[in-house]
């Protein structure tokens, strides 16, 4: 079986490539995510890293899974978190604590319902991951955003999220979630390397 190739990291290209220099404006279509919440301070969360690892191990699983039945290969997508809180200056101060969370993967069409369904329960079996059968597959669609890109440790963001929530506020007003997209690996990356997309939806005057 010929195997295509998937790489969203270039089809999107201006979604998953930032500058630290400045503050871009991007608008996000529609797409697939696998999904899955949870509350609080994450690290050191050990229901933060289960799912995190229940994300991945069932993108993986799903990810082999298309490629041997449909010879279809695609690019497993950096982690990507939705935060939010009833105060959005808990973002500026970096007060995790009280911060709600969406942590997702993006996935490509070739991945359903069924094929998520089916990687779930070779993950809980082969891993004991039950968090994974907390995982939801799930269209969300983002609109017009302002984002940037972050070079540091995640308790030196505040800083980078300040500059652009005050480029949204020079042209309208803050809207929808703060949205950190991890390019890096933090386990193999030191913490003043790691880059982080911080992005936020701006609801023009």
């Amino acid at each position: 079986m010929v195997t295509h190739k998937v790489d969203f990291k270039r089809e999107l290209k201006p979604l998953y490539q930032a500058s630290a220099g400045r503050v871009d404006e991007v608008d996000v279509p529609s797409l697939r995510f696998l999904m899955i919440d949870g509350e609080g301070d994450p690290n050191g969360s050990a229901s933060y890293a289960a799912a995190v690892a229940a994300l991945f191990s069932v993108s993986w699983t799903a990810k082999f899974m298309i490629k041997r039945e449909q010879g279809i290969d695609h690019v497993v997508m950096p982690l990507e978190g939705m935060w939010w809180a009833d105060d959005l200056s808990t973002f500026v101060a970096n007060d995790r604590s009280k911060w709600k969370w969406t942590m997702m993967i993006l996935q490509p069409d070739t991945v359903d319902d069924a094929s998520i369904g089916r990687a779930v329960e070779e993950v809980v079996r082969r891993k004991q991951l039950a968090a994974a059968r907390s995982l939801r597959l799930q269209p969300f669609t983002e609109g017009r955003c302002a984002q940037t890109l972050h070079v540091g440790p995640f308790s030196e963001e505040g800083p980078t999220i300040q500059r652009v929530h005050e480029y949204i506020r020079a042209r309208g007003s803050l809207a929808g979630k703060h949205h950190e997209i991890y390019l890096s690996d933090v386990r193999r990356a030191a913490p003043s390397r790691w880059r982080t997309i911080i992005r936020q939806p701006l609801a023009p005057r």
